[in-house]
């Protein structure tokens, strides 16, 4: 009996193993764990829970299968986000052969984002019994056939149909992805492997959306959606052979989703805090190239330099954060945060030169890398043991934020000139950092550094 009360202890996965103190003393132990579970009723110290957490930080998985699993999670993400912004480099070519004008085609982007956002609580909710490998391999499903369904598309109508539903699966993956690296990796690794897949967006700025741009100079722009249907068909291959099962273990029903924020009031801080640099990210950057063609007289080569430096920063952020959220997360999302600001700010005092478009680029695409790895562990850290539901709500105010972010942007450029489309963003950014502050006041002393960094 001995032997098999440690067995079990040992092979619980890591979901249960996030489960709270409180949680797990509500388990019933046998008897002759008695004595071991009478000594736990006291109340766990700082140092207790550390010396706990290592205790318990066994893992079901060999660390080579734990890291291709996370592997495969990073290229999923690169599969899903360049198929998102793809139409962002080929609107040209669509427009014409579809015969829309070019801001019609932007809606290919647009009601991605839409779908992407306000479908994720209700889809992770209705499908919160489903075994997360499943799930995963059926939204690549989804994104391979809507791939191939956009390539042979005879009218702009299908296509518009067919990114509207590629959006929800985009939605519940940013929902159930991150949690799935996470969980495939002993708790103490789980800020590195987030890290790690959240890469999948710095690499598809810097090497995706580039080289889709490229395939459609040499062939077509339906030849380019064809190859991304075969390259999101091989990321459901992969899945199906090296991610192992991943029973759901956090997800809740609709109702409960929504109750989150008033559940948990850090959740509402670190969720006002998000949509605010959310939206003064996106309602600046958007428009990034009109500025540095109005401002530094930047050529469309130029341009493109720009936007790899900017993914390299990005990728750099992103792997910095992965080492600082274990040390002090709340000051690594107010230094990202900072950086934001201060970034926006160069570009619009040096912005006129190139050193100084390339300063300005580079610390803009560290600091979102950083914020965005930043603002995964603030909401583990904001609604322990319903990670899933918390990241369906923060999927929503994200992608929504992008969408509303770009819209406000772009009035400002219009009516008021490229320049305050800059400003618009440094008020909102400076706004989260302001929140950020707040958050950190009002939570010091529910949630430690240790428990924001490690749950997973």
């Amino acid at each position: 009996m001995k032997l098999r009360a440690e067995a079990a202890r040992h092979s619980r996965c890591p979901a249960e193993i996030s489960r709270t103190p409180d949680q797990r003393r509500r388990r019933q132990p046998s008897a002759e764990a008695g004595r071991s579970h009478t000594r736990r009723r006291r109340p766990l110290s700082p140092h207790d829970k550390k010396e706990d957490m290592t205790t318990i930080d066994e893992h079901p998985y060999s660390t080579l299968r734990s890291w291709l699993g996370v592997a495969v999670i990073t290229a999923s993400l690169f599969t899903f986000v360049t198929t998102e912004l793809m139409p962002v480099g080929l609107l040209t070519p669509v427009s014409a052969n579809l015969d829309v004008s070019a801001g019609v085609a932007g809606l290919m982007v647009t009601l991605y984002g839409i779908s992407a956002g306000l479908g994720v609580p209700f889809i992770v909710a209705w499908t919160r019994r489903i075994n997360r490998r499943i799930l995963l391999s059926v939204l690549l499903a989804i994104l391979a056939l809507g791939n191939l369904l956009t390539a042979a598309a005879p009218n702009f109508a299908l296509v518009l149909t067919t990114r509207l539903v590629m959006g929800f699966a985009n939605g519940v993956f940013w929902a159930i992805g991150v949690s799935m690296a996470m969980r495939l990796v002993p708790g103490r690794l789980a800020p590195r492997a987030s890290a790690v897949a959240l890469s999948g967006i710095s690499i598809a700025a810097v090497v995706g959306i580039p080289l889709g741009t490229f395939l459609e100079s040499l062939t077509n722009w339906r030849a380019t959606f064809l190859i991304w249907a075969g390259l999101s068909a091989l990321m459901f291959l992969a899945v199906t052979v090296t991610i192992p099962s991943l029973p759901s273990q956090n997800a809740v029903p609709v109702r409960d989703v929504f109750r989150l924020p008033i559940q948990y009031p850090q959740l509402r801080l670190v969720m006002v805090a998000v949509t605010l640099y959310v939206l003064g990210h996106f309602g600046a950057y958007t428009y990034i190239r009109p500025f540095a063609e109005e401002q530094g007289s930047a050529s469309a080569a130029f341009i493109t330099v720009l936007l790899v430096i900017y993914g390299v920063g990005g990728t750099a952020g992103n792997f910095i954060a992965g080492h600082t959220v274990t040390r002090n997360l709340w000051v690594s999302f107010v230094l990202a945060c900072a950086g934001l600001v201060t970034a926006m700010l160069l570009l619009l005092t040096i912005g006129h030169t190139r050193p100084g478009l390339i300063l300005a680029v580079a610390l803009w695409g560290a600091s979102f890398g950083a914020a965005n790895l930043c603002q995964i562990n603030l909401m583990l850290g904001a609604a322990p043991g319903k990670f899933e539901a918390a990241m369906s709500i923060n999927t929503m105010g994200y992608n929504t934020s992008i969408a509303l972010g770009a819209l406000c942007g772009g009035w400002f450029a219009d009516s008021l000139g490229v320049d305050s489309a800059l400003w618009f963003g440094v008020a909102l950014t400076a706004a989260a950092l302001l929140t950020t502050v707040a958050v950190r006041r009002t939570t010091t002393a529910a949630v430690s550094e240790d428990e924001l960094a490690t749950t997973g």
